[in-house]
């Protein structure tokens, strides 16, 4: 699979926070101590590191972090998995998106998490492993992470989906938080992640080579998903769900590559630092 570039730039991610503490542009400048032109230029996608840095601690963002973003200093070490997991990334309109599939090696019983624009690739990787796939796992309802579910669902598989955000196709089931499942020796537990949708759900897996927390739009690398319903509510549970994650846990995110618990702390504007 080719690099997958970072899903928000630093401008993305200021704005994000901006626009979740509800600031306007001159309260914005006023509370950072910069001119409003100051601002209006670094929006637009100027480096300027004093002004940039003065925006940062304002939006309580890492002021480090934020300008090596800037810089395109940094990309996430992809960690690798020898066995059991899958990572597919499909076009959606003008943006791409991911969705995953993980496999007990012994059972060969397998689960996807979202569907992404297409499925072809995760109804490949299953009739090449000679896969049976067992679940379905919504981490919420966008379109562009169900828009292929109806071809995931006519194999048998059960849909589950968070009872605060069921699943649009008849016959799916919901779960309430801290729900368990299992495949073989891997077992899947569900964290409400809540923020960008109503029922945000990522899913910590555990058993294959790694820790694993396929957390949708909750998080990206050095970002995290817009606060659609609740901006506060989003880096609340980031914080105090997926951040208190095992330190070597890999992120698989809902666009974007992968990274992890260990890079995100260091490189995250939203919680470096």
């Amino acid at each position: 699979m080719p690099r997958i570039p970072l899903e928000d730039n630093f401008t993305d991610v200021i704005n994000k926070a901006q626009r979740g503490q509800q600031l306007t542009d001159a309260a914005l400048a006023e509370k950072a101590k910069i001119t409003l032109a100051e601002l209006t230029a670094v929006k637009a996608g100027e480096i300027r590191e004093q002004p940039l840095r003065a925006i940062a601690t304002a939006l309580g963002l890492g002021r480090t972090s934020l300008l090596a973003h800037a810089r395109k200093e940094w990309y996430p070490d992809q960690p690798q998995f020898p066995r059991g997991f899958a990572m597919f990334n499909t076009v959606h309109e003008d943006m791409t998106v991911n969705a995953y599939l993980i496999w007990d090696k012994k059972t060969k019983l397998a689960a996807a998490f979202d569907t992404g624009a297409d499925a072809s690739g995760i109804l490949d990787t299953i009739a090449a492993e000679g896969l049976r796939l067992r679940y379905v796992f919504l981490t919420h309802t966008h379109d562009d992470h169900v828009a292929d579910l109806p071809r995931l669902a006519a194999t048998g598989a059960e849909v589950w989906a968070s009872e605060l955000e069921p699943a649009p196709i008849a016959g799916a089931k919901t779960f309430q938080e801290n729900a368990h499942f299992h495949l073989g020796d891997i077992s899947i537990k569900t964290l409400s992640t809540w923020g960008h949708s109503p029922g945000q759900t990522s899913y910590y897996v555990t058993g294959l080579a790694w820790p694993l927390a396929i957390v949708g739009d909750s998080l990206f690398a050095s970002s995290m998903g817009g606060g659609l319903v609740s901006y506060d509510a989003q880096f609340r549970n980031n914080k105090t769900k997926l951040f208190k994650l095992p330190q070597d846990t890999v992120f698989a995110c809902g666009h974007g590559p992968l990274t992890t618990l260990k890079q995100e702390r260091k490189n995250n504007p939203f919680f470096a630092g």
